[in-house]
């Protein structure tokens, strides 16, 4: 069925939610996961005196993302799953799906905070536009705050 799923991670608890799911279907399935991490843009800071302040330093930026992504690739594939990552850089919802084409996705798997409403209104949702945008089918999976990871994902689902 499902051979390529790409996660797009932030850094963030709830979305590393979906993977002791994924961890469960990807043996059986044979699945690869696919971790991604899309780095936005960082706008410079203008101050009152007119003197913008650059953001974060580009390579600081996507150096923290791989000190990030390698241990949770680390330990999915102590448990047996194939494990790849990869860094993008742009809007994260055109990235997730860029990403997904480019590393031949036939899934991409997120968690989603289920916003509706005003909420969604305000704060948009990412995942909203990759169900829109994606060639590929896209699993969603909504999580409450209180059913937030609280360990890293190599000790969840043991």
């Amino acid at each position: 069925m499902y051979k390529r799923v790409l996660v797009p991670l932030d850094g963030s608890p709830l979305a590393e939610s979906v993977l002791p799911f994924l961890v469960q279907i990807a043996g059986p399935m044979d699945m690869t996961i696919v971790l991604l991490r899309v780095l936005e843009p960082v706008a410079p800071v203008v101050f009152e005196t007119g003197r913008a302040v650059p953001g974060a330093d580009p390579e600081t930026r996507r150096r923290d993302a791989e000190e990030y992504l390698a241990p949770i690739a680390a330990g999915l594939r102590a448990r047996g799953v194939e494990t790849a990552w990869e860094i993008r850089v742009g809007r994260a919802e055109e990235q997730i799906v860029a990403g997904a084409r480019a590393v031949g996705a036939d899934l991409i798997a997120m968690s989603t905070h289920g916003r509706s409403g005003l909420g969604r209104l305000l704060f948009g949702s990412v995942a909203e536009q990759v169900l829109r945008r994606a060639d590929v089918p896209v699993f969603l999976m909504r999580q409450a705050a209180a059913r937030w990871p609280v360990r890293p994902v190599m000790e969840v689902s043991r």
